[in-house]
């Protein structure tokens, strides 16, 4: 096993964005039976050093192909369009636009709690982030467009940081007395 493989590769899965999640889990713990520490615990010292990083390889290798945003944005790395969330957060006209309506109607919703409002805003936020990675899949899988993916991948990244915001005042209305 090569422990500088692709992370596809190290699970003889297809380089694709479009992923049987099922079919990652059984090559996990396939790959997992191979290079689990244990397996080589009474071997060399060069054999146990391997093992680890083979295991830890597989770990990571796991861990981002699991995710969404993670597998995205490592196959537009792979295919040269760095996502580079953090130097790059140029957004269309429209998506910010957007992003301040919602952001707006939270602030409504901070002061004014509406159970109702909120989880309306939870599924138009949803809704948004499904059709974002439907548009990366067609970008990565389909039209050979690293590049677009990335786009999307940024504006994903900014719809999960949204998300997680409306959880954290779902929670806070939930243990609201009111």
């Amino acid at each position: 096993m090569d422990v500088s493989q692709s992370y596809f590769a190290l699970f003889g899965l297809p380089e694709t964005f479009a992923l049987d999640l099922a079919q990652l889990e059984r090559a996990r713990l396939a790959v997992q039976s191979q290079v689990h520490p244990d397996r080589y615990a009474a071997g060399s010292e060069r054999d146990r050093r391997l093992a680890m990083q083979w295991a830890a390889q597989a770990n990571a290798a796991y861990l981002t192909l699991n995710n969404p945003v993670q597998r995205a944005t490592y196959l537009c790395e792979r295919r040269g369009a760095p996502v580079q969330a953090d130097s790059n957060t140029a957004m269309p006209a429209a998506f910010l636009q957007q992003q301040m309506e919602w952001r707006e109607a939270l602030d409504d919703l901070r002061e004014a709690p509406d159970a109702a409002g909120l989880h309306a805003l939870q599924n138009a936020v949803q809704a948004q982030r499904a059709e974002r990675l439907a548009r990366i899949a067609q970008a990565l899988d389909v039209d050979q467009a690293p590049q677009t993916a990335a786009e999307q991948v940024r504006a994903l990244l900014f719809l999960d940081r949204f998300a997680e915001e409306l959880r954290r005042v779902d929670e806070a209305l939930v243990q609201s007395p009111d």
